[in-house]
């Protein structure tokens, strides 16, 4: 038997970077400058300056990378960084628009200016109320009207004057008659000195007591009288007319001249076109509309008034201020965490009036998150926007336009009331988005016009190289999250063991991860336990324990699976050799935890065409990655032992005890290793576990989650006992990515646990079997007694035995033709 190739271990060294605090210059992160710089995103950041940099139209900025990277924190403090503080925002004001009430006017006004306005137009108004009415009562206006009134009466008494006169030389009297709240003159007859009516003198004739002949005489005077004093009325009805419109011309001019002072002074302050426009149209709108300063107003009832708010008649002479940018010492920076359509782009709000009717005006629209960053920047989750109805669509439309007109998204209101279309907003905003890289790669797919209006992609990495800068920026962060949030320092065991900590979250040692929102809550966990034992400093001790506690609050799942091996429930071999079954390693995600665990894998093989069948995809339980495997499997199989003979067997894998979905390429090794041990006959050591794909070479590539799958196997070992045999096979290629925990590190330097980096199929099979795998000679045979040898010789019998089988099948088919008789039933074959 060849002897087989000593394959080396792991070095102790190499399988955990370790970080010696005497490296550190500080004693705690006191004696440090906290960081302000933004690390480990040159990439994202330098992307992020040019798009803010680039006042074109379309150069949005849509930040990519994965959630727990900081982007937004990063994104909040480039923006505060970046932002030009000389830009000043300017306010924005809706008003009435007394020609067409469905098309509210929007005023810009300079940034303060807009509270100014509302509040002196609101003082305006509030004076006229109380300015007008006393005008009305003034004893000029009151003389003035007088005199008007004075000169109708003088022209109506001119009228009747010349008329009474008349009436009483032909027999008859006037007298006023009250028909309802009017009094009309009636011509009567007078008879016997008193005026009678003509109906009641009629019914007199009719029973004898009056002449009818002279009935008739005065019926007829009476009928010519009543003609004269309708055309007189008519005459009196256009000079009623005549003098309410002098009237209510003078109150125009004595309202207009008063009120004219007030507003002079306030066009002359805002020196505004629009506000001269609205405060001249708001003049004449209240001096068609006198009344209001008249009439007095319906008080609600207390207990009604939230309910049915009242109408004010002098709402219309009010300022919307939408915008307010007072304060603003730059153009604005605004993160909208709750991206909903009314929250980004406002909308016209209804209310119930008095009378129980739907109700609107210009002073219910309200202004969004879009509209507040007008002149600066706006930042959206983009994955909470997009899955609310309309947003996405609106946000474009707002974007390519570079306009926004404010209207109600009410898609599951059936009758919606508001007519109203204010006018249109320039936008000046630029707006940033974040997702992930698949978000973005799907609208990019699916909508042409992302790259119109997002030409600028600032993607953020998830590690950064591990360099002595970065390990001193990653102590500054933790001094400025402990000042920031006054908390306890941590001294340099403690940083150091939070930089270890940091190189094992990137999953490879010449990285630290860029998870800082992580490493904070590790010093904030960290801070806890320091707090809890009653010391002022946070030691190494404490974040241990931190990094403890939180895999125990996160575990609980891995715990289960444990207990189900140690109890045989699962049923693993962690010694002893078997032939066809190896441990195979996989691993659990859980979102917010990840572990490994081992999984038992078996192959077994016979004669026949079938082929390698994977009966996780016969089950639909197989993953595409995995099926991939699978058929990378039977090419390396064609490649090593098919080159002289057909590859012809039937062979079935099977992860045991498996009832959840599997997927990866990461047992595609494994599975080889069971099937050669099937063939071979030759027994696999329980006491290993491998992990590692394989492409058709026979070569070991590197798989993901390395540290938790030794760590899950090494867990398995030691609950049952180190025994000094048990080790994991990995891929060389991935030693570069080992950070595994202080624990394993011990058992591998002290020989009780071994860790073997692999680089083909055949260095694989020789520790897993303890025979020497054999190289291929150049008369393509394989030494004597190796695995390679004895599976080519298993698979060339197998070959050799289907040939001989299908010969003697074709055989005993062709028998019954030879008799040259036709066979009615079954013969005997001898």
């Amino acid at each position: 038997m060849p002897r087989k190739k000593q394959i080396p271990e792991v070095p102790v060294e190499r399988l955990r970077w370790r970080l010696d605090p005497a490296a550190f210059q500080f004693e705690t992160t006191n004696d440090l400058d906290p960081l302000k710089e933004i690390v480990g995103q040159n990439r994202g950041v330098e992307a992020f300056r040019f798009g803010m940099g680039m006042n074109k139209q379309g150069y949005n900025i849509f930040v990519t990378g994965i959630a727990g990277t900081g982007r937004m924190s990063t994104v909040q403090k480039l923006l505060q960084e970046m932002r030009r503080t000389d830009k000043r925002p300017p306010d924005l004001c809706y008003v009435a628009n007394f020609e067409n009430n469905e098309a509210p006017i929007l005023i810009q006004l300079d940034q303060g200016q807009g509270a100014e306005f509302k509040k002196d137009v609101h003082e305006l108004v509030e004076t006229l109320k109380k300015e007008i009415p006393q005008l009305f009562e003034s004893q000029e206006y009151i003389s003035l009207k007088k005199e008007i009134m004075e000169t109708y009466e003088q022209k109506g008494k001119s009228f009747f004057k010349g008329l009474d006169q008349k009436v009483k030389e032909e027999g008859f009297a006037l007298v006023d008659i009250q028909m309802g709240q009017i009094k009309r003159p009636e011509v009567m007859p007078v008879v016997d000195e008193n005026p009678v009516h003509i109906d009641q003198l009629e019914a007199m004739v009719e029973k004898g007591r009056f002449p009818r002949d002279e009935f008739e005489v005065l019926k007829a005077k009476q009928a010519k009288l009543r003609e004269q004093i309708d055309l007189i009325f008519l005459e009196l009805r256009d000079l009623q007319k005549e003098v309410q419109q002098k009237i209510e011309k003078m109150d125009r001019v004595v309202f207009m001249k008063n009120a004219s002072e007030l507003t002079d002074p306030l066009a002359t302050k805002f020196k505004n076109e629009k506000v001269s426009a609205f405060l001249t149209a708001m003049l004449n709108d209240m001096a068609e509309h006198l009344q209001i300063f008249r009439s007095p107003q319906h008080q609600t009832p207390p207990e009604m008034a939230g309910i049915l708010p009242e109408s004010d008649p002098f709402q219309p002479y009010q300022v919307n201020l939408l915008v307010d940018n007072i304060k603003q010492e730059g153009p604005p920076v605004i993160v909208e965490n709750y991206p909903t359509y009314r929250n980004i782009f406002g909308a016209i709000e209804r209310i119930v009036d008095r009378h129980g009717l739907w109700r609107t005006d210009f002073s219910k629209i309200k202004a969004g998150s879009f509209i507040k960053a007008n002149g600066g920047y706006l930042v959206i989750n983009l994955l909470d926007a997009i899955i609310e109805p309309g947003v996405w669509q609106a946000l474009k439309r707002a974007l390519k336009s570079r306009k926004l007109e404010i209207q109600t998204y009410d898609p599951f209101y059936l009758f919606t009331t508001s007519g109203l279309k204010p006018e249109p907003i320039e936008i000046d905003t630029k707006v940033v988005v974040i997702a992930d890289a698949y978000l973005y790669y799907l609208l990019l797919a699916y909508d042409e016009d992302v790259q119109k209006m997002f030409k600028v992609r600032a993607d953020f990495d998830t590690s950064m190289k591990k360099t002595d800068e970065s390990i001193l920026q990653v102590a500054r962060f933790v001094k400025r999250t402990t000042e920031e949030e006054e908390l306890k320092p941590l001294d340099r065991a403690a940083v150091a063991a939070l930089v270890e900590e940091s190189v094992r979250m990137a999953g490879r040692q010449e990285k630290i991860t860029t998870s800082f929102p992580t490493i904070a809550d590790l010093v904030r966990e960290a801070n806890f336990w320091a707090r809890e034992s009653g010391q002022d400093i946070v030691t190494a001790e404490h974040m241990e324990k931190a990094l403890e506690a939180r895999i125990y609050r996160a575990n609980l799942i891995e715990e289960h699976i444990q207990e189900m091996i140690d109890r045989g429930t699962l049923m693993i071999d962690i010694d002893g050799a078997v032939v066809g079954q190896v441990n195979g390693l996989a691993v659990y995600s859980l979102g917010d935890y990840m572990f490994g665990k081992p999984s038992r894998i078996t192959a077994s093989t016979s004669m026949g065409r079938a082929g390698i069948i994977n009966i996780e995809r016969e089950a639909d339980l197989s993953g595409s990655s995995h099926n991939k495997g699978m058929l990378i499997l039977g090419g390396y199989l064609r490649k090593k032992y098919a080159q002289d003979k057909p590859l012809t067997m039937s062979a079935s894998i099977a992860f045991e005890q498996s009832y959840g979905g599997v997927d990866g390429d990461s047992a595609s090794s494994t599975e080889i290793y069971a099937l050669l041990s099937s063939l071979s006959g030759a027994p696999i050591k329980q006491s290993l576990a491998v992990t590692g794909s394989v492409n058709q070479k026979g070569e070991i590539q590197a798989i993901g989650g390395v540290n938790q799958k030794i760590e899950g196997w090494f867990d398995c070992c030691r609950l049952r006992g180190l025994t000094g045999d048990q080790g994991v096979l990995i891929p060389a290629s991935n030693v570069q990515d080992l950070m595994l925990r202080k624990g394993v590190v011990e058992s591998v330097s002290s020989g009780r646990f071994h860790i073997y980096p692999v680089s083909t199929i055949d260095q694989g099979i020789e520790i897993l079997t303890g025979v020497a795998s054999g190289e291929r000679k150049p008369d393509g045979t394989y030494p004597k007694g190796s695995i390679n040898q004895l599976v080519d010789l298993k698979l060339r019998s197998l070959a050799e035995g289907l040939k001989e089988f299908a010969s003697e099948e074709s055989s005993n088919e062709a028998a019954p033709k030879k008799s040259g008789k036709k066979q009615c039933g079954p013969q005997r074959l001898h």
